[in-house]
């Protein structure tokens, strides 16, 4: 696809030198520092960082719930100004309305935009089916697994038809066979919707499963010292993580996550060889 074709489709990022204070008064600090990024249409990013460094921090201002101290930062071209269903969110925890069951949350958006009930219901019927859960639609969210439940947030977002995917560590709380399960899912929805997703974790096999590119975050406060930009081909199984490839690109990863600040940054080659200062920056 072209560039320029690319430009006219919904979903595009750009950031600069965007820096957010959080707190007020003496206890204010700055979460994250001269930020600058530009994302495609459909990209899938990871960002990648250690605990505490901004990454839901810039996640709350793509969502538009936190406003920039500096910077700019724009959706297709226009400013954010604050929360919409076009840059939907879905968190660690769900946020499903336990008095609602399955189906009504999930087409409680459509509700909230005035479509009628016939309307919203098939549509949530769509969605559930997309997420599996075609069959729990009468259930209450106390009676789903946690993965189910996130399956169901995942559904009561993209019903919305979001132009941003925003994830903040959606799968954190799960058990590790359920974690992959959700990757391999979400890897398939996106597939089929393709839209921008912006993916908050600190999970580097988790970030090189599912990313085009794999942003990596310095401590506090926050700043973008990497931007690897993976080849893996799609679509993507299991055995990707066990690769040459993929353990290598891990290993520098970790390197990064340990970096301190006034310390040379790690290189990347293609033999996982480190770079002088007058080569290129990775290579992957």
């Amino acid at each position: 696809m072209s560039s320029h074709a690319r430009a006219l489709e919904p979903g595009r990022i750009d950031i600069e030198r965007l820096s957010i204070l959080l707190g007020q008064g003496n206890q204010a600090f700055e979460a994250v520092q001269g930020l600058t990024l530009s994302v495609e249409p459909g990209e899938f990013v990871c960002i990648l960082g250690p605990s505490g460094c901004g990454k839901s921090t810039l996640l709350g201002a793509l969502a538009g719930h936190l406003k920039p101290s500096g910077g700019s930062l724009r959706v297709d071209g226009e400013a954010v100004a604050g929360p919409s269903p076009e840059r939907g969110m879905v968190f660690q925890h769900h946020t499903l309305l336990p008095w609602r069951n399955v189906l009504d949350n999930v087409a409680f958006g459509l509700k909230m935009q005035g479509r009628g009930k016939a309307e919203r219901r098939r549509q949530a019927n769509e969605f559930l089916g997309l997420v599996g859960l075609q069959d729990f639609i009468g259930r209450w969210p106390n009676q789903l697994s946690g993965g189910m439940q996130q399956r169901a947030e995942i559904a009561r977002v993209l019903i919305n038809r979001p132009r941003l995917l925003l994830m903040d560590e959606p799968f954190g709380a799960l058990d590790a066979q359920s974690r992959l399960h959700m990757q391999e899912l979400l890897l398939d929805i996106w597939t089929r919707i393709r839209t921008t997703v912006v993916f908050v974790t600190h999970d580097i096999d988790e970030a090189l499963f599912l990313a085009d590119r794999v942003l990596v975050m310095s401590s506090r406060p926050g700043r973008f010292i990497e931007d690897l930009r993976l080849e893996f081909s799609r679509p993507r199984r299991t055995e990707l993580v066990t690769s040459l490839k993929f353990v290598r690109l891990k290993r520098h990863c970790l390197e990064l996550l340990r970096h301190k600040d006034g310390s040379q940054l790690p290189r990347l080659t293609p033999l996982g060889l480190p770079l002088d200062n007058k080569q290129a920056r990775f290579a992957v």
